[in-house]
């Protein structure tokens, strides 16, 4: 059982906001801002898991990482990377990390990983010339397996979809891709880097959704040392670390104005100045967008520059949500349960007929993402070679007593809020539950509440 945890983090600010969420929580959190005090830290006290920063400033949390081997010390880490950097958290994991997690940091995904490394047995190496251990089958290896890890569907929709990605690919276009959450904007991000010519350099990812706006600039530009409070060492920002390759920014709509004024500077000199420097970088980048929103509308309401918005939508792709492509259904339904049986070590066999029809029936306001956690949750609790609508639950199998909204981004204002607050009241004030029955998915839902002010 975790109650002691290290936080390894330089970002003072940051680390003091998790140190305080982690402290409700119920776990005893004490912080360090280099690796030098974390050795003595560990040395000196009972330390149960290790959250630490991949890039610190005396080392980093992969250099402390070969320590605790060397002194064998195995206690559960998870490295915490700004950019989700693919090759050093492989690197980390076969060191011996637990898992990692990318800033920032979603504190109840952050909250299931803990509570994962309690459950599971610590990788230890054997020697420093060991062969590399196998990672966790929930941690992608490699880049070239990570091009695979997902089914592209053989519907006429995934086929139109997959071939304009194939025809842009190989372009310097910004690309703006459209789509509910959960629908795969990243796995298609990733595929345009994947197939253009700029595969062999980075590709950085940076959720626009979750950046605070004052810290946007530093997320982007980086800072020099000292350029504001917690600036206490030179950061890299996004688009340095993309450069020559691609950056992927997800949920662009949610950026403040502020932020896009600067960010279309950027798109517009291909130079940055991070935060607190006179020093101009020249950067070479191609931009993948994503969003859920209308941006069209969002202009007309002056949330989105109009100016930003032709400057990253010179191709449009629009994802169907997964209730739109019927024929891929069953299939991505099997390829989940493939992944699962190899998570769980099980080796189920399909769905039955009863559960296959509650699958082709049901709306998935989610999409893949949704789908893929029922799939997973169902493959857990069978007991048999098949799947049934026991193990699929009642989430899919009740039907909505209020029809669905359908697309909300279609309906003015008054409607939606209208139709919002019924579902609200339906349910109790259940928001999960009622953005079933309006037929989105939870995030959309928050963004609404936060639209319309609506305060439970």
């Amino acid at each position: 059982m975790i109650k002691s945890i290290l936080i390894v983090e330089d970002d003072i600010t940051f680390s003091m906001m998790l140190k305080t969420w982690l402290g409700k929580k119920g776990f005893d959190v004490s912080s360090v801002s280099n690796v030098s005090r974390a050795r003595k830290h560990i040395e000196g006290q009972p330390t149960d898991l290790i959250l630490s920063d991949l890039r610190l400033p005396d080392q980093d949390g992969i250099d402390l990482l070969k320590w605790m081997n060397e002194q064998g010390k195995h206690i559960p880490l998870i490295i915490m990377t700004g950019y989700a950097d693919i090759q050093s958290a492989v690197l980390a994991m076969k060191l011996g990390a637990q898992d990692y997690i990318a800033k920032p940091v979603n504190p109840e995904e952050l909250l299931k990983k803990i509570s994962e490394a309690a459950s599971q047995p610590q990788s230890i190496p054997t020697t420093k010339t060991a062969q590399p251990l196998a990672l966790k089958k929930t941690a992608n290896t490699t880049a070239e397996e990570t091009q695979h890890a997902y089914l592209e569907g053989e519907s006429d929709a995934a086929k139109q979809l997959y071939n304009y990605v194939a025809l842009v690919a190989p372009t310097n276009m910004s690309v703006l891709i459209n789509g509910s959450s959960g629908t795969g904007k990243e796995y298609v991000a990733h595929r345009i880097h994947q197939l253009s010519k700029r595969k062999d350099k980075p590709f950085i990812a940076v959720d626009c959704g979750s950046i605070p706006k004052e810290l946007a600039a530093s997320e982007f530009f980086g800072h020099v040392k000292g350029s504001f409070t917690g600036a206490l060492t030179d950061k890299v920002g996004a688009f340095v670390a993309a450069n020559g390759g691609t950056i992927f920014l997800d949920e662009i709509g949610n950026l403040s104005y502020e932020v896009q004024i600067q960010l279309l500077r950027a798109l517009q000199e291909r130079k940055i100045r991070p935060v607190g420097s006179t020093q101009e970088i020249t950067v070479d980048i191609r931009l993948v967008s994503a969003t859920n929103e209308n941006l069209e509308q969002a202009i007309e309401k002056g949330n989105f520059r109009e100016d930003l918005y032709h400057r990253i939508n010179e191709f449009t792709l629009r994802i169907p949500d997964l209730k739109d492509r019927k024929e891929d259904i069953l299939l991505f339904a099997n390829f989940f349960l493939d992944q699962a049986n190899k998570e769980l070590d099980k080796q189920l066999v399909g769905f039955d007929a009863k559960a296959s029809k509650i699958l082709m029936d049901y709306h998935w306001p989610g999409n893949l993402r949704q789908m893929r956690n029922v799939v997973k949750r169902a493959t857990l609790l069978a007991q048999g070679n098949f799947i049934t609508p026991l193990e699929l639950g009642n989430e899919l199998q009740e039907t909505p007593t209020i029809s669905p909204t359908g697309n909300m981004a279609l309906r003015n204002e008054a409607s939606e809020k209208e139709h919002i607050l019924k579902a609200l009241r339906q349910t109790g004030y259940n928001k999960s539950k009622a953005a079933q029955l309006l037929n989105i998915d939870r995030k959309t839902l928050y963004n609404k509440l936060k639209l319309y002010n609506i305060e439970l």
